[in-house]
């Protein structure tokens, strides 16, 4: 048994927790079917880090918490059994789309909870999904990274996926997904109300079960739908545990249980966050383009002046001219004079 770990060869497990390991230690039993190293200090996985052939029967293991920032192409390559990897809690930057070799890998449960918070490790992780690499994936856990866009498109090479969590993200809707999960997980999330787009891709596929506790939930005349979908549906569970947030009247209320006659629009309702956010960046661009043009007339400030005074001599000129002209037509002597200079 490596130092810093606790080993039992009847149970076929090594564990290796909060021992400030920088690496994976070389000298693991070959017995070992469950791997567990745990809050340590790896901060790199390099290819190679499980030597080849000295664990044919590896089947679980965790890495998660290690401080974790990068994994090669190829770490994962020489284990041919993995059929379970958690990397959650670790601040990925890069991961290789070939960390598990160029042959795929028989890998079935995936774990990545609070991992992907940087942009450019999840299109690694997108692109890796894409490929077919973990094609036999059945169950993917991506909670607690904030996702905005729903990486649909990478989870379409996954036709074995059955569960999928996507807890604590920031999606605000279910369209134009292609994904079959048979369950799914969206608690704690942005979702305020579920439209027709959603609950048809939502009926499309039955779900069991489906989690959506811990959303902040509109109930107004955008919810009807939504609320006869949850009285009929039976896939979800807990759905009295859905409370309103807004408005006033129907705030702790479950939201299935909201009445009809209080499923008004009549309220002023406050805007979504990203509608609000739309409009403080289109206030910034208004006013910087107003701080430009007024900039601009300040540096111009001189000629602008020069072509103001030339278009009020040019009006003077003309009002004169205008006037005098008045002088003569109202004047008959005046008028005559003109005549006989004219002849």
């Amino acid at each position: 048994c490596p130092a810093l770990c606790e080993c039992s060869e009847a149970a076929r497990t090594v564990k290796c927790v909060n021992g400030n390991l920088t690496a994976v230690p070389p000298d693991l039993p070959s017995y070992v079917r469950d791997l567990s190293i745990t809050g340590n200090r790896l901060v790199l996985l390099p290819a190679g880090a499980f030597p080849a052939r000295r664990l044919p029967d590896l089947g679980a293991l965790d890495l998660s918490a290690n401080h974790l920032r990068a994994v090669e192409a190829g770490a994962f390559a020489a284990l041919p059994a993995l059929r379970r990897l958690d990397l959650s809690a670790n601040p990925l930057v890069s991961l290789s789309p070939q960390a598990f070799g160029e042959g795929g890998s028989p890998l079935e449960e995936l774990a990545l909870r609070g991992a992907l918070q940087d942009h450019g490790v999840l299109l690694s992780v997108a692109a890796m999904l894409r490929s077919g690499a973990l094609r036999n994936l059945s169950r993917l856990e991506l909670a607690g990274n904030g996702l905005l866009p729903l990486p649909s498109a990478a989870l379409t090479a996954l036709l074995g996926l059955r569960q999928l969590d996507l807890g604590d993200s920031a999606l605000v809707g279910l369209q134009n997904v292609s994904w079959q999960p048979r369950s799914l997980n969206l608690s704690a999330g942005s979702l305020g109300s579920l439209r027709n787009g959603s609950l048809g891709a939502l009926h499309r596929r039955p779900l069991r079960p489906l989690g959506l506790g811990l959303n902040a939930w509109l109930c107004d005349c955008t919810a009807d739908d939504l609320v006869a979908w949850l009285r009929d549906s039976e896939q979800l569970e807990g759905r009295d545990a859905l409370p309103c947030t807004h408005p006033d009247k129907a705030t702790g209320r479950a939201l299935p249980k909201v009445n009809g006659s209080e499923l008004n629009c009549s309220e002023s309702v406050e805007l979504p966050s990203q509608l609000q956010t739309s409009y403080v960046f289109l206030g910034i661009v208004l006013a910087l383009i107003g701080a430009i043009f007024l900039l601009v007339l300040y540096l111009n400030r001189k000629g602008i002046k020069k072509w103001m005074h030339n278009i009020r001599d040019a009006c003077r000129d003309h009002m004169e001219g205008y006037h005098y002209r008045y002088e003569i037509n109202a004047d008959p002597r005046l008028t005559n004079l003109s005549s006989n200079s004219d002849v």
